[in-house]
């Protein structure tokens, strides 16, 4: 669930599918317990449902700095837009209700564009 209580979708590759089986296979069935709810993915040690405070801290703890949630986020829309994917695809993943607000990772995107073709083009 994310903000406003929307529900979220996430893409996974096939890498990604295979570490969530091995999740679900050996790690959390090793840390579930008989309150652990059954819909929980991602269990604390404790069985515990992993809150969003729970992953901010278990970033933090392996960046070199303190990393918001956002961050994320932004470094995501930013790598797709630079990959050359399409804007409205980057608005449905984000869950953005309206375009102009997906739009302003393309300020990021053009700056980078033009840093590259100027340190790169004979006559940039």
């Amino acid at each position: 669930m994310g903000k406003g209580s929307k529900q979220r979708r996430v893409p996974l590759g096939e890498p990604a599918r295979d570490a969530v089986a091995a999740w679900q296979d050996w790690g959390r069935s090793s840390m579930v317990t008989a309150d652990t709810p059954a819909a929980a993915m991602f269990v604390n040690r404790r069985g515990r449902r992993l809150t969003p405070r729970d992953v901010r801290r278990i970033v933090d703890r392996r960046s070199a700095n303190p990393t918001h949630p956002h961050a994320l986020r932004h470094t995501f829309a930013t790598h797709l837009l630079d990959g050359g994917a399409d804007l409205r695809a980057v608005q449905e993943l984000l869950g953005h209700a309206d375009l102009s607000t997906t739009q302003v990772y393309t300020h990021v995107s053009r700056d980078r564009l033009r840093s590259v073709v100027q340190s790169t083009h004979p006559r940039g």
